[in-house]
């Protein structure tokens, strides 16, 4: 075995049987490129900051890893600071009111949040920080475009995520999807097994949008939102 084999391997954790939703997958850098989000908000939301609790548990400590899950968490997370730049501990108190509501290790993934739950998350969460009426309504509208870019099963346990590839939320069509069983859940276009990557890495090798269009046989502007996805955080 080589010497870089046995760096990777004391790198990555051991294959275990948990479900696929709930495998390590993702590096925080990862994940934040996949939600357009600094890493240095994932990385304090992931492990906490200061003598603050992190907001979500991460699948993999040693080293830090992600689950398909944790990506959906952090995916409403970034919906409540998209408008609303709220101090950490006030959110830790609304998740750990949820959890307690709600029974649930991942209340912000409870199928009840989407609702009568979200009107109970929007009044405290309101009452901590002293949102105004007006905020409060902001931020259902922007709770609920994030809740419906989640695709569940039908036990309510979400599936699929269709993140958006743009700043403006009511412009993100739902063409690029993460499945953590297609693709080794990194995005592709939906209905396809096409990662963004890919796409992506031969845009700009120097193919154009309408070549890449061409050779996968797919519409332009799923190529155009593929780059999107890739590209425009970086």
């Amino acid at each position: 075995m080589t010497q870089n084999s046995n760096r990777r391997d004391a790198q990555v954790p051991p294959k275990t049987k948990r479900e696929p939703r709930e495998q390590p997958s993702y590096r925080l850098s990862e994940a934040a490129h996949y939600l357009n989000v600094p890493v240095s908000t994932v990385r304090w939301w992931a492990l906490g900051r200061d003598h603050y609790a992190p907001l979500i548990t991460p699948a993999s400590t040693q080293p830090v890893l992600l689950s398909f899950l944790n990506l959906v968490e952090l995916h409403v997370l970034a919906a409540i600071r998209r408008h609303h730049n709220v101090p950490l501990p006030k959110i830790r108190n609304a998740i750990d009111f949820l959890g307690r509501r709600f029974r649930s290790r991942h209340p912000l993934l409870a199928r009840e949040l989407q609702t009568d739950g979200l009107d109970l998350f929007i009044d405290y969460f309101g009452s901590l920080v002293n949102i105004s009426a007006d905020g409060q309504t902001a931020m259902r509208s922007v709770l609920e475009a994030a809740l419906r870019r989640i695709e569940r099963d039908a036990a309510g346990i979400p599936i699929r995520l269709y993140p958006f590839a743009r700043s403006r939320i009511d412009d993100s069509p739902s063409i690029v999807v993460i499945d953590p069983r297609v693709s080794a859940g990194r995005p592709v276009i939906a209905g396809t097994g096409l990662a963004t990557e890919i796409i992506a890495e031969r845009f700009k090798a120097g193919e154009s949008i309408e070549e890449l269009a061409r050779d996968y046989d797919r519409p332009e502007k799923e190529i155009q939102e593929a780059l999107r996805c890739e590209l425009e955080a970086a």
